[in-house]
């Protein structure tokens, strides 16, 4: 067994802590952008419900990182956003970074991502932040997920497989350990995204109308996504507890694992081989 362990490694797979190449992230990021999720007094309460029902990490931003009980965080992974917008600005398609790898990392980050919206005004600003993000996050060894949207005034339909095929390859080539984004249309369609891109692919929660989050998750699997991340679907419920386990028994549970699952995961820590059990 190949024993060589790199810092890559090792947050990957405290990000894929309940299944080896399966990623349930809770973004919790969404204070920024449209104000608070949640009580003050209430979010490490929020943090230890995600966690203890099958969450493999959280999303927050830097501030918030420091606000999280680091108790709650020893069976979860802590992903820090370096993005951000408001709804206020003339433009809200107009992400840029409001923090940095070396912060990240001094906040016990397991991980950082970024959001690009590809087809914005600043898409040009955006995708120069990804690619200073993701040579910080080499440097470092730390996974690099990237939210990458089709969004903006030159996108009719941000669901056409084709496009999300695009962007999720421009996240690959621009140093992406993992990407998110939305969901195509027809949903089983996800299968032409996730086969064109050689880093895993994980796929956000969908509309609300999307139907159980079990089946949205199962459709989603079955399309070869590594996995999902759920934010609003999840602190939204009267019941976020059982939001998450209902996501986490598909993307954790008994499902027969994906033939591909094992070998890309040890592509994205360039390793030549992984161990069955992280």
């Amino acid at each position: 067994m190949d024993t060589l362990t790199t810092g890559l490694d090792v947050r990957l797979a405290r990000l894929s802590r309940h299944r080896a190449g399966r990623f349930l992230f809770v973004p919790m990021d969404h204070s920024v952008a449209d104000g608070p999720i949640t009580t003050a007094a209430g979010f490490n309460e929020l943090v230890r419900t995600v966690a203890d029902n099958g969450a493999d990490a959280i999303v927050v931003h830097k501030g918030r990182a420091r606000a999280v009980d680091p108790r709650l965080l020893a069976g979860c992974g802590l992903i820090v956003h370096l993005s951000a917008s408001t709804p206020h600005a003339p433009d809200g398609d107009a992400k840029i970074l409001v923090g940095d790898v070396a912060e990240a990392v001094r906040a016990g980050a397991d991980a950082v991502s970024v959001h690009v919206n590809i087809g914005s005004d600043t898409e040009a600003a955006q995708l120069a932040d990804l690619g200073t993000v993701a040579r910080a996050c080499q440097e470092w060894n730390l996974p690099l997920l990237a939210m990458i949207y089709p969004r903006g005034p030159r996108i009719s339909d941000p669901h056409v497989p084709a496009l999300l095929s695009h962007v999720v390859n421009i996240a690959a080539d621009l140093g992406a350990t993992l990407v998110k984004t939305t969901w195509a249309t027809p949903a089983e369609r996800m299968a032409e995204v996730t086969e064109s891109c050689p880093i895993p692919v994980l796929v956000a929660g969908g509309p609300s109308e999307a139907g159980g989050l079990a089946d949205y998750a199962a459709t989603a699997l079955d399309a070869g996504c590594r996995g999902l991340a759920v934010g609003r679907r999840v602190f939204h419920s009267a019941d976020p507890g059982a939001a998450v386990r209902e996501v986490a028994a598909v993307v954790h549970g008994r499902r027969p694992a994906l033939t591909t699952a094992l070998p890309a995961f040890a592509a994205v820590s360039g390793r030549a081989t992984v161990p069955a059990q992280l």
